[in-house]
């Protein structure tokens, strides 16, 4: 990092785009534009002069596309990589692809709007970044926290009060909060799960647009039925609800019947869906017959809401390990909190709940 600010080359075919990015990050005084460039091309031959330390890649642009891009750069030359991309219909799996071909995070090209929607833009495109340049080439590698500006909590949403008396049901819900690194450490614990699994609601930070298709490829590898969590959805053993992107998710409870609704409402820990709002509504409505668990990402959403779940008797709270995580910030979080009973291993997280629920009536 040049000065200590995170070096950035934007790669986008739209002029209007490529300016309205600089804008966008040279607004945080942690972040540099070094460059810009119209297409594949173009980049690698400013890379030569200057390597970035984070790169924003677009997906359709002309000569080469972003995810042929992308695959060349991960094999020959790593770097962090943030899509930013339009993620309506076919973007979404166009996302989802460069994920796995090695990108850190997915955000949503700024669209002009209200002034509280270029904001909110603003924070998510500076703070996809900055969670980019902590992911290392090889392995992560360990830097100094970015500033965080002041930021909301889960009482923006979700004002804080004493559990409901659980009662009514012995049924099993595990929560679970992930960002940085999230869909693939997702995809690990949901494939195992076996089709008897309790019920799971999750939140994974991700733009609107682009948790329907995560959900659908989940859906078709796993034995749990995987779906983007409706409003009012039953939360059922055998199926995992994901959060849509830009909708806090809660959990409430009518009798023995556990549901989800989806709200609107202010970025909570500079999120939405956020894990802390999730969190606390578990605490709330499940109380004892929860299970909590809180996996990588940067930041520290969920950390609060893990230590409220556990404060309402939850059967567990779980942690992944730094060893495992792409980013150990929100788990770190929660285990300096004293919210967690166990750090796990990535591979491990699974068969933890799955016991806990058999050891209990």
């Amino acid at each position: 990092m040049s000065n200590n600010r995170i070096g950035v080359l934007i790669v986008d075919d739209s002029a209007l785009v490529r300016k309205t990015l600089a804008e966008i990050l040279t607004s945080d005084p942690e972040i540099e534009v070094i460059d810009t460039a119209a297409d594949p091309y173009v980049a690698a031959k400013k890379m030569r002069l200057r390597a970035p330390d984070v790169i924003t890649l677009d997906i359709e642009m002309p000569r080469m596309d972003g995810l042929t891009f992308l695959e060349h750069l991960m094999r020959q030359h790593p770097l962090p990589v943030v899509i930013c991309s339009s993620l309506a219909g076919e973007g979404s799996t166009a996302a989802l692809r460069a994920l796995e071909l090695g990108a850190v995070e997915v955000v949503a090209k700024p669209r002009v709007g209200t002034k509280a929607f270029l904001e909110e833009s603003r924070i998510r495109i500076c703070d996809a970044v900055k969670a980019a340049a902590r992911v290392p080439r090889g392995r992560l590698v360990a830097v100094r926290p970015p500033k965080v500006a002041p930021k909301l909590t889960a009482d923006a949403v979700l004002p804080a009060g004493s559990p409901q008396p659980v009662l009514e049901t012995t049924d099993k819900v595990v929560a679970v909060g992930a960002s940085t690194g999230g869909t693939e450490a997702l995809r690990i614990l949901i494939e195992a799960l076996p089709r008897t699994a309790p019920g799971m609601v999750v939140v994974q930070h991700m733009p609107e647009g682009f948790t329907a298709a995560f959900a659908k490829r989940l859906d078709a590898t796993a034995q749990v039925s995987v779906a983007e969590a409706k409003n009012n959805d039953p939360v059922l053993r055998g199926h995992v609800l994901i959060a849509p992107g830009n909708r806090h998710l809660l959990l409430k409870r009518s009798g023995a019947r556990y549901f989800v609704e989806l709200r609107d409402g202010p970025l909570v820990c500079r999120h939405r869906p956020s894990v802390d709002v999730l969190f606390r509504s578990v605490a709330r409505a499940a109380g004892p017959n929860a299970i909590g668990v809180i996996m990588t990402g940067m930041g520290d959403d969920g950390a609060r809401g893990l230590a409220e779940m556990k404060a309402a008797g939850a059967l567990l709270t779980i942690a992944q390990d730094e060893a495992t995580s792409v980013v150990f910030g929100m788990p770190q979080e929660a285990i300096k909190r004293g919210a967690v009973d166990r750090v796990l291993p990535l591979d491990g997280i699974a068969g933890a709940v799955l016991a806990a629920c058999r050891d209990t009536p």
